[in-house]
């Protein structure tokens, strides 16, 4: 057990999880911040575009589907 675990303290955490052929999958503790400088405070779990057709980019629209 970790010192923190003993203090009954709780570790944040981010996890990327690349999905094959899809979007990054990304939950956990984050603050999103776009190229506009807008930031999306607190989500749990977003999935960001990789293949770049998205029109609602950064997010991940199934763009990726059709070309599969």
């Amino acid at each position: 057990m970790s010192n923190m675990e003993t203090n009954n303290e709780k570790k944040s955490f981010t996890l990327v999880e690349v999905i094959d052929d899809g979007p990054l999958k990304i939950t956990g503790n984050i603050v999103l911040k776009d190229l506009k400088r807008d930031v999306t405070e607190s989500p749990k779990e977003v999935y960001l575009c990789r293949c770049g057709r998205s029109e609602k980019k950064p997010y991940c629209d199934c763009s990726h589907k059709r070309y599969v």
